[in-house]
């Protein structure tokens, strides 16, 4: 039995950051200054916590400024939007991610739709939505676009494959499906009231799978030959020993008999989206400095 690859997300990432910080040095040496990154955080979510701590040591890895802005959960909403104007108008700011969840008592899309589309590193701005959508020059959501960079790495031209997405988040699956429209993939996007569903990704020569439910893509679903992209993220509990391991959205074990390819839960593509974070915001600071998209990114 032939056993798929698995694709490592780690070292793409590795190399990727490492484009970056070259490309964050020629910009320095262009420019006179750095490209500054503020992250803000809404509460004490543990999750979100340890993300933002390791985007801001990777931001200073790569050589950027990296601003972290802490706020309590308490923090009302015409004071949290005030705070994104202010970065708005702050020159020395390049890009502006707001950690998601909020707290329930704040409008995500009204804190989403204040932020500068230019400084929009993570893509979520209707503006970038639809400059997305219509095939124009837009800030991609980070994963989705490591999801496309590990698929063009695995795959090379993608020109005429289909590929089926499955879930239909804003975050991931809208964005995820635009990027393979883009790169002339013959898209189709699945979900939970999606009929006879494995079927649908039995089609698919690239599975994206970003629905958020453990191990629910299972492996007789997979085309032979076909490459899996691995979104999901899900804690589980093992009944024998209680202990917890995390998950994709694939039956990683069963899929690996059928597939080209795979990335992992862990090591996937979760690396990636720190990664393709900085290269959104270098690309950003290229733009706002009228300068040419750095080469290779």
């Amino acid at each position: 039995m032939t056993i798929g690859k698995i694709i490592d997300g780690k070292a793409f990432a590795e190399t990727l950051r490492g484009k970056v910080a070259d490309g964050v040095g020629a910009f320095i040496a262009k420019t006179g200054r750095k490209p500054g990154l503020a992250v803000v955080l809404v509460g004490e979510d543990p999750a979100s916590s340890v993300y933002v701590r390791n985007k801001g040591k990777m931001t200073v890895a790569a050589g950027m400024e990296s601003m972290e802005f802490k706020l309590p959960a308490s923090i009302g909403e015409e004071e949290l939007l005030d705070l994104v104007e202010e970065l708005n108008a702050d020159e020395r700011v390049d890009g502006i991610l707001v950690q998601l969840p909020l707290p329930p008592h704040i409008n995500e899309a009204s804190v989403i739709g204040t932020i500068d589309p230019a400084k929009d590193v993570d893509g979520f701005h209707v503006v970038n939505s639809g400059l997305l959508a219509t095939g124009q020059e837009a800030m991609v959501p980070c994963t989705p676009l490591g999801c496309i960079m590990l698929l063009k790495d695995e795959l090379g031209d993608l020109s005429g494959l289909e590929a089926v997405v499955v879930g239909r988040s804003n975050i991931v699956g809208k964005p995820m499906s635009q990027l393979l429209l883009a790169e002339n993939c013959t898209v189709t996007i699945a979900h939970s009231r999606t009929r006879d569903i494995a079927s649908v990704v039995h089609r698919a020569d690239i599975v994206v799978a970003a629905v958020g439910r453990a191990e629910m893509v299972k492996g007789e679903w997979i085309k032979p030959g076909a490459t899996v992209i691995d979104v999901g993220i899900n804690r589980v509990t093992d009944t024998e020993d209680g202990k917890s391991r995390i998950v994709g959205d694939v039956a990683t074990a069963e899929a690996l008999a059928h597939v080209r390819a795979i990335t992992p839960v862990p090591g996937g593509v979760g690396p990636m989206t720190i990664a393709v974070l900085l290269r959104n915001t270098l690309v950003a600071a290229h733009a706002r400095a009228g300068l040419p998209r750095p080469e290779g990114l």
